[in-house]
């Protein structure tokens, strides 16, 4: 079984749920969601994870709802969210599990 994607994308669908089989004692989980200033979710803004060297990881493009989510290892990350509403980065020290992270972007 193949996980549902985006439209237009190969990213999977980033609203849809965790896979039944994450053993998130294993695995490392960035989600979260990004949000324009006023509080509105932002859908199709790029999310990008940067290193911690402020390296190029990946990316993926978020739901209608403005949700998106990377599966990394553990350690110091750099959201960056890219959309018509602005742009916004936020710093992130992932553990095992999942870790929920806001975005804001700003004009």
């Amino acid at each position: 079984m193949t996980a549902p994607t985006a439209a237009g994308c190969a990213a999977p669908d980033q609203a849809a749920p965790l896979p039944a089989s994450l053993d998130l004692e294993k695995e490392t989980v960035i989600t979260g969601q990004v949000l324009a200033e006023s509080g509105e979710a932002v859908p199709g803004a790029y999310v990008r994870l940067l290193d911690s060297t402020g390296e190029f990881t990946a990316e993926v493009v978020t739901s209608p709802a403005g949700q998106f989510r990377f599966f990394a290892a553990p350690g110091s990350w750099t959201l960056r969210a890219l959309s018509r509403h602005g742009n916004g980065d936020t710093a992130v020290t992932a553990a095992r599990g999942i870790n929920e992270v806001t975005v804001t972007v700003k004009v």
